[in-house]
């Protein structure tokens, strides 16, 4: 290939997919500490077994130039489960922004999924962030990931990313803001995918 079709040669794009069903179980009531706990639990944990990823998914793994995950287990075994043992890249870059809860009262008893989303909107909008990583650190990071795989993009092959419904989230923000456009999206359920074209 000459240099200017080298020079020419148009982006490939971006798969932003979100992880397995993690094995850590949902159904229980907890108080902020307790689930500050079950935050640390899940951040190590790996996948529910017996799934079985999508089969589009498991298309646009074959036919990637790219596939890199987050160095959390969960995201890790889900990639497995799509490559078997072929070898991929693991970027602590690419973990998920942190959940602290607010120091509710201990009698509050709120299940992980309502502390999620309350620990996401004091962080989001009230900068709660507990001593870990704040907003603007986790949108800084982003734009760092989103860089690194429009690096990798930039050969023309398609780039998949394993990791983590939230910042996948900010990742595609960043994205956006880069230029590039969200071509089709399954959302932000397991093993969801959301793919970006250069605009």
């Amino acid at each position: 290939m000459s240099a200017l079709e080298t020079a020419y040669k148009p982006y490939g794009q971006i798969i932003l997919a979100r992880h397995g069903e993690p094995a850590l179980s949902r159904k229980v009531m907890l108080d902020a500490a307790g689930y500050g706990e079950f935050w640390a639990r899940y951040e190590i944990g790996g996948l529910l077994p017996g799934q079985t990823p999508p089969d589009r998914l498991k298309r646009f793994v074959a036919d990637c130039g790219t596939l890199v995950t987050s160095t959390r287990l969960r995201a890790i075994e889900s990639a497995q489960s799509v490559v078997g043992d072929k070898p991929f890249d693991r970027y602590e870059l690419l973990i998920e922004a942190p959940l602290p809860p607010p120091r509710f009262p201990g009698w509050v008893r709120l299940s992980p999924k309502i502390w999620g989303f309350v620990a996401r909107v004091w962080w989001w909008y009230l900068n709660f962030h507990d001593g870990q990583e704040s907003r603007a650190e986790a949108e800084a990071r982003a734009d760092q990931a989103a860089e690194l795989l429009i690096g990798f993009a930039a050969n023309g092959q398609t780039v998949v990313v394993m990791a983590h419904g939230f910042f996948n989230h900010l990742i595609g923000r960043s994205l956006l803001r880069q230029g590039w456009k969200l071509a089709d999206s399954e959302g932000y359920k397991y093993w969801s995918m959301r793919r970006f074209k250069r605009g």
